[in-house]
């Protein structure tokens, strides 16, 4: 049976992991939010789609070269963390 800190210690792992594969994404929407509304705030120009598309476009850049490394972080935690638990090994 599952113990309840080997429990607690995996949601942790696995709430870190989240963390961790979602900061690069977060941060550069963070920072292209930022510089699109100080354009806006110094044109005066108050367009929707000046704010979305290119935070849009930042993201979607990030998350394609950072997908590799997304992958390798959720893959060996499955394989190393979760597959045992699964099979019984703890």
């Amino acid at each position: 049976m599952l113990s309840e800190g080997l429990f607690y210690d995996t949601l942790r792992q696995g709430l870190w992991i989240a963390v961790v594969t979602s900061v690069p994404i977060l941060t550069v929407a963070l920072v292209a939010g930022l510089v699109v509304g100080l354009f806006q705030a110094l044109t005066s120009i108050q367009e929707m789609t000046l704010t979305f598309v290119p935070k849009l476009a930042a993201i979607v850049a990030v998350f394609w070269i950072s997908m590799g490394f997304m992958t390798q972080t959720l893959v060996a935690f499955f394989t190393n963390t979760i597959l045992p638990l699964i099979a019984g090994g703890f």
